[in-house]
């Protein structure tokens, strides 16, 4: 663990005076003049100076957050917060540092069968910080105030303090050198032992900055009458934030979310993300603790969060898609586009014209604005291959928010999709989206999650559940209401195996406020709850501990705050043991097999090729046919010369290239540390042909393309005219593997039926052809 200490700063003023666009409603835009006025207003704020690795500097907050330390919600309804020293119903003492097994005279709910595993946190609440739905990886004292720690909690109601029965944690109330806050453990397949997060390192005076990173821990000794170690994982990135850790199916390597810049690089961290230029993970790690294999499986521009591997083998996980031009692209901000990410790359200052991809934010000529913001459930192989969206699912199945018709001169395209081409009939919305997803473990292919807005609760929100298991089409998905809305807020939900359903809930509905005032007080008092049905609903029924209060002071670092009364109860899991499934691997199918076998390709010397170049193959069968519930972009589509989908009368669109982008991290700020990524034209790859625009390769006449593309490396694309002009964008990134030959039968891939009524298309891939022609001659 690496601590960074800075003295003799005697006020966070002046670090910088920047105003983040908070726009909760998608595609709320900030005019630069709005801008102008929030900055003089933020003037007079506090932030923390430029620190490195652990915790780098976040763009200003409203004053109402930087005011109050830690942070509550910007705006809202006015709220009368619970004084913390009167928690609802009766609280068990924690504040012995040596009482590290406290039995409940009488439990409060039975628990199950099995014990339960879960963290304690002093309430923390607000931009960026530990209950945030994004930005939450950050390890600063006002991010994660110190003073929680790992328990176990046993059928009979027994508890275990595990932190301190280890040895970790402050002996007293003042959060020192020593002091902890835990999150996000993770049992493993045994349920012997599992890993979790842990920040180690308060500022131990007045004035004092630390700057100290989660990083991942493996806690033994969770069974009656053991006594609890806690060992630090081997081998793991030590000056970056690694959080939200999970054993992989061979019991041994951990999967893990991490704030690591791509190949190190030490100059680009921390990677922003596209909504409020904050800091983010980068994505998903795998790490072989011993030999210190560390693989990128997954890179998200804008975050990827709470990874777990269900029973069909996929990690699913929590993606925030938000590929949109840089909203922060004002003037106020300092705006500075790289040329490439070498350490020594030119730049410049001018906006215009520094992005091209996709749309613009607001609507130019007959091209639609294009905002766009979901935190949507995905899935990837073990290996990170085969990485989409949940069953292929998109917003017209999955509900969320909706953009217009990408040209505003074709009558066919509309942000509405018909409803018989869905089951679903609940609607997310497009503020947040599906967060903390568990499977049932007696249902599989049902998955429970937390819908949650992007601020102000915590991460809390309504319970859904949702059908993904691997048969379903898109098309057959069904989400469902757990819990109804306004009665409380709920987050990390955990089905049991005996059938129950167990989640963290506070009774509060409003916003969640935290005063840190000479008494320190909120709304919300987030604990575990055992959930029983109610009018065809579940809610919340009875507590399962009795409280477990605390009085903990820390620096924040120029003022002393004091927390007294019930911690939050969070991120629940079961100790059980249950078998590891079979990692899901994904075969090549036959229309592209046949192409190998008719050249003599052996698919494993092709793979070993990618891989020693880093290197991932794309083959799409016909990119002209798309799904027949997606109107938002264009469908009648034709090849010059070659195939054509042509489902309606109007307008018709040629096609000739596909266009790929890389993300780059390419955009800085003058006043933020990191830097922002952009969609750049694909960088030249061995055998990439010259196309009619930078990045792109044509299409052939059977409506195909392939290309050689770098792999763990964000990706989107774009059909374009003869003329290079956009016709059809993607909405998402996507990342590879090298060596990973992935095939799509199109550019929107068909869920059932495309446009035109027909199914998959079967062809066997012109391009494919093609370019494994030009790879056998240049071996």
């Amino acid at each position: 663990m690496q601590i960074r200490i800075a003295k003799g700063i005697r006020s966070l003023a002046t670090w910088c005076a920047l105003a983040l666009t908070w726009s909760c409603d998608e595609g709320a835009t900030e005019s630069s003049s709005d801008a102008r006025a929030r900055k003089g207003e933020l003037d007079a704020g506090h932030q923390t100076p430029s620190g490195k690795r652990g915790d780098p500097p976040q763009p200003a907050k409203p004053r109402s957050e930087l005011d109050s330390g830690t942070a509550g919600p910007a705006t809202g309804p006015e709220q009368t917060p619970q004084a913390s020293g009167d928690p609802a119903g009766p609280t068990q003492s924690a504040n012995d540092p040596n009482d590290a097994s406290t039995p409940v005279s009488e439990p409060t709910a039975k628990t199950g069968s099995h014990p339960i595993l879960f963290v304690t946190q002093v309430p923390v609440e607000g931009f960026t910080t530990l209950s945030s739905t994004f930005g939450n990886h950050r390890g600063t004292i006002g991010s994660a105030p110190r003073g929680g720690d790992l328990m176990i909690l046993y059928p009979d109601g027994t508890l275990r303090n595990l932190t301190r029965e280890a040895g970790f944690g402050s002996e007293g109330e003042q959060q020192d050198e020593n002091a902890i806050a835990v999150r996000e453990p993770t049992v493993h397949w045994s349920g012997k032992k599992a890993v979790f997060s842990m920040v180690v390192g308060a500022p131990p005076q007045q004035y004092q900055h630390v700057y100290p990173p989660w990083q991942l821990y493996e806690v033994s000794g969770l069974e009656r009458g053991e006594t609890a170690t806690i060992t630090k994982v081997s081998d793991q990135p030590e000056d970056y934030n690694n959080v939200s850790p999970l054993y992989a199916t061979d019991g041994e390597d951990i999967l893990f979310t991490s704030d690591r810049p791509l190949d190190g690089a030490e100059h680009l961290y921390p990677q922003l993300d596209e909504y409020e230029s904050a800091a983010t993970v980068t994505g998903i790690y795998r790490l072989s603790p011993g030999d210190g294999e560390l693989i990128l499986l997954e890179h998200a521009p804008s975050g990827a969060f709470s990874p777990t591997i269900d029973s069909f083998g996929r990690v699913i996980f929590t993606k925030w898609d938000h590929l949109q031009r840089d909203q922060q692209a004002l003037p106020d901000y300092e705006p500075i586009t790289y040329v490439d990410e070498s350490p020594d790359s030119e730049s410049s200052t001018e906006i215009a014209g520094a992005e091209v991809f996709p749309e613009a934010r607001e609507t130019e000529g007959n091209v639609s604005g294009h905002t766009f913001n979901h935190f949507f459930p995905w899935e990837m192989n073990e290996d990170g291959t085969a990485e989409e969206t949940v069953n292929h699912v998109g917003r017209h199945e999955f509900g969320g928010s909706y953009t217009e018709g990408s040209f505003t001169n074709d009558d066919n395209l509309s942000y509405y999709a018909p409803e018989e081409y869905h089951a679903n009939r609940l609607s997310l919305g497009g503020d947040g989206g599906t967060f903390h997803i568990k499977e049932d473990p007696l249902h599989p292919g049902s998955y429970y999650a937390t819908v949650a807005p992007e601020f102000y609760t915590a991460g809390g929100g309504q319970l859904i559940r949702f059908d993904g298991h691997p048969s379903k089409s898109a098309e057959e998905m069904v989400v469902e209401a757990v819990t109804t809305e306004n009665e409380g807020h709920y987050r990390s939900p955990l089905p049991l195996r005996d059938g129950r359903l167990v989640a963290v809930y506070t009774a509060s509905s409003e916003y969640a406020t935290i005063d840190y005032g000479e008494r320190t007080t909120t709304n919300y008092d987030y604990r575990l709850y055992a959930l029983e049905p109610s009018g065809g609903s579940m809610r919340a029924a009875t507590a399962l501990t009795a409280g477990i209060s605390k009085r903990v002071t820390w620096w924040d670092p120029d003022r002393s705050i004091t927390w007294d009364g019930p911690l939050w109860e969070l991120d629940p899991v079961e100790v059980v043991s249950r078998p590891a499934p079979t990692p899901r691997t994904t075969q090549l199918e036959e229309p592209e097999l046949a192409v190998l076998n008719e050249l003599g390709v052996d698919e494993g010397e092709l793979q070993r090729w990618l891989r020693d170049n880093q290197l991932a193959l794309i083959v799409m069968r016909n990119v002209t046919l798309r799904d027949r519930a997606d109107l938002n972009q264009p469908y009648n589509l034709r090849v010059p010369g070659g195939t054509e989908a042509i489902a309606t009368s109007g307008e018709a669109y040629d096609v000739s290239h596909l266009q790929v982008f890389q993300a780059e991290a390419v955009r800085g700020y003058g006043s933020i540390e990191g830097r922002r990524l952009l969609a750049r034209p694909l960088r030249q790859t061995p055998l990439s042909e010259t196309g009619v625009v930078p990045g792109s390769t044509a299409i052939g006449e059977d409506g195909s393309v392939a290309a050689f593309v770098p792999a763990r490396r964000a990706l989107s694309w774009q059909l374009v005219s003869p003329e290079g002009e956009p016709v059809v964008r993607e909405r998402n990134w996507l990342s590879f593997q090298a060596g990973e030959i992935r095939a799509c039968p199109s550019c929107h891939g068909i869920n059932e039926l495309s446009q035109l009524g027909t199914p998959t298309p079967q062809n066997e891939p012109d391009a494919l052809r093609a370019l494994l022609e030009r790879w056998l001659e240049g071996r």
